[in-house]
């Protein structure tokens, strides 16, 4: 007899769990060469504030101190630019995405800034890193964990490939936690920035898939409980405007 096949969530869709990450591919495919001028328009610039913030908390060595940070699903090399302007002579990051148009856009950009010896780009599977472990002395994902098929996998990758004593930090969209703001943040975000898609980058439907994986994203406590369930120390929360956003950390000690 066939085993049922395992399903999980495509924006409010159930699909195989094995078809996810090529539907995800695809918006990502499409949206790649506007996805951080989106970014700016979506979120009205407070994606770069909310970074910055990501930044400060990792507090990446400022002198000749190595360290070596592994960005996840950061393709267009957005977080491991940020860290290499806060950080000393030391840093080195590595971006590991899955998708090649969203790394051929952080190559680029890595090379306009000068800053090819520091940032590399490896395209990898976040469930299956191709890194040894106890690599990395921190551990960065910024608005890529909901897109994840297997996120308890690719929790137990980022325990792996961290150094004792490694930070992880994962910022990720939230459930808005202000009575009367959240259905005003629910108006923008299934009529506004689907329609923006369609002007901006020709592409309504991938952004009414993101904005529908948001909605599907655990709550801060339960993504709080899986960390910890994946083996990370002193994990905490930290809410961001109203709860549009939070950023979340943890250690492997």
């Amino acid at each position: 007899m066939d085993r049922p096949r395992e399903t999980t969530h495509f924006g409010f869709r159930d699909v195989a769990l094995e078809d996810k990450q090529t539907l995800v591919n695809d918006v990502f495919h499409s949206v790649a060469s506007r996805y951080d001028l989106m970014n700016d328009l979506m979120s009205m610039g407070l994606h770069r504030v909310w970074k910055e913030l990501m930044i400060n908390a990792l507090n990446p060595p400022r002198g000749d101190r190595p360290f070596a940070l592994l960005d996840v699903a950061g393709g267009t090399g957005d977080i491991a630019f940020r860290a290499a302007k806060a950080a000393g002579p030391g840093f080195r990051a590595t971006v590991c995405d899955i998708n090649s148009d969203m790394l051929g856009v952080g190559h680029e950009r890595a090379a306009a800034r000068h800053l090819d010896d520091r940032v590399a780009f490896v395209e990898g599977n976040a469930e299956a890193l191709a890194f040894p472990d106890s690599a990395f002395d921190a551990y960065t994902i910024a608005f890529g964990i909901r897109n994840v098929p297997r996120i308890e996998q690719a929790l137990a990758e980022a325990f792996r490939v961290l150094k004792i004593g490694g930070k992880f930090l994962c910022l990720e969209f939230s459930a808005v936690d202000v009575p009367g703001f959240d259905r005003l943040y629910d108006f923008y975000s299934f009529n506004i920035i689907p329609a923006l898609g369609r002007v901006v980058a020709g592409d309504a439907e991938s952004y009414r898939y993101l904005v529908e994986s948001i909605r599907r994203f655990p709550d801060p406590q339960s993504f709080a409980a899986m960390l910890r369930a994946a083996g990370f120390a002193r994990v905490s929360f930290q809410p961001m405007t109203g709860g549009i956003v939070t950023l979340h950390s943890g250690w492997r000690l």
